[in-house]
């Protein structure tokens, strides 16, 4: 069995699972933290998300190097690769900057706006998720 894409395929899963977790309880919940504990219960937020996300999405950026480098060119292997690289990119470009937003304190819109463009994270890494099963099933 091929190491490395066992390895993708499973931080991929890892991140299909808390982002989906994000997308259906931790997001919506940030409307119910009160507004006075708001900018601390955020701060603890992104600092417990990104222990557990961060090392994930290296395992998946340095796993995905090692199969493009051994040669690995299969059209789901690289549509997951794009997948992954649109979720980066909306990452740094609309949620982080919506995050450093709220970590002023809570805003109405602003959360709204985390939740409704985090739709396209949860439907990418969802995406890549799939074809990396395909990927594993159907060599």
């Amino acid at each position: 069995m091929n190491q490395p894409l066992l390895l993708h395929a499973a931080a991929a899963w890892a991140l299909v699972g808390l982002i989906w977790t994000m997308q259906l309880v931790q997001y919506p919940l940030f409307a119910r933290v009160g507004v006075a504990e708001f900018r601390a219960w955020h701060a603890s937020h992104v600092q417990r998300t990104t222990v557990l996300v961060a090392p994930l999405v290296l395992v998946q950026v340095g796993s995905a190097a090692w199969l493009l480098w051994t040669g690995e060119r299969d059209p789901r292997l690289l549509g997951g690769l794009g997948c992954l690289g649109a979720v980066l990119a909306s990452t740094f470009l609309v949620q982080v900057p919506l995050h450093a937003r709220l970590s002023a304190g809570f805003d109405p819109v602003v959360h709204q706006r985390l939740v409704r463009t985090n739709w396209l994270r949860t439907l990418l890494w969802t995406a890549q998720g799939g074809l990396l099963l395909d990927l594993l099933a159907r060599p």
